[in-house]
């Protein structure tokens, strides 16, 4: 990373503030920059915002955060996140400096036995979530990590997009609208090809019962929002190796 995107976060940094942070951070990647965001004026972060923020925040070479309000910290607090572990400040970037052509050796080209060897590598996964916002920090999480990932915006659209899709791994929400994460896992589990698929369940409830119910019906995990990227893709390779 040779350069930054800066922009300052809006005082309520809820689901539309959140999906132009995650914009934003997609936009920096792509230009081979880091994306700098002052924190100054947040005055309320709602459960989107605080995980765009949690994400963003385990990448510090691609993120870097400026004066982080007290509310903005106290949001992280009141969900039991601590920000000063979560986020790790960047190193300053270093000047680029062009390199020549004697200093950039040409790399040999990998054997397509190679080449073929990473492609069938990679996990194919699902997730299934009416939040964008939630599908679009999956998706940065996991392609970061080295998946491939495929969406769904509810669960019905999930259930049928798996008619066509093979994946070896499922992650659905459970509040969502047309079919819950409930039915999804239900519809899942009637079909031969998905009775041993791994299917976490990924939301923001957390009673028991709830947790009970889905295991019954043959979820093999439970995480809850916001996610923890780290733990997110541990327990991904576990359920998943």
């Amino acid at each position: 990373m040779s350069a930054t995107n800066a922009m300052k976060l809006p005082p309520s940094l809820d689901g539309a503030g959140a999906g132009e942070v995650a914009a934003s951070l997609r936009a920096a990647m792509q230009a081979g920059k880091r994306l700098t965001v002052d924190a100054s004026g947040v005055e309320q972060v709602t459960l989107a915002g605080l995980q765009v923020m949690v994400a963003a925040a385990k990448n510090p070479e691609l993120f870097a955060i400026e004066n982080p309000s007290e509310l903005f910290v106290g949001a992280f607090r009141e969900c039991g996140l601590d920000w000063n572990v979560i986020y790790v400040a960047a190193p300053p970037l270093a000047p680029a400096e062009p390199a020549t052509m004697a200093e950039q050796p040409a790399e040999e080209p990998a054997s397509d036995q190679a080449q073929n060897g990473a492609a069938t590598m990679a996990k194919r996964i699902m997730t299934i979530d009416d939040s964008k916002t939630m599908r679009d920090m999956l998706m940065l999480t996991l392609a970061n990590a080295g998946f491939e990932v495929f969406q769904a915006v509810d669960g019905q659209d999930g259930v049928d997009a798996l008619r066509q899709q093979a994946v070896d791994l499922i992650i659905t929400d459970i509040n969502m609208p047309k079919m819950d994460g409930y039915q999804v896992i239900k519809e899942l589990r009637s079909r031969p090809e998905h009775k041993t698929t791994p299917i976490l369940v990924l939301t923001t409830e957390s009673e028991g019962a709830k947790r009970t119910a889905a295991r019954d019906l043959g979820a093999t995990g439970w995480l809850v929002k916001p996610f923890d990227p780290e733990r997110l893709i541990e327990t991904v390779n576990k359920v998943c190796p």
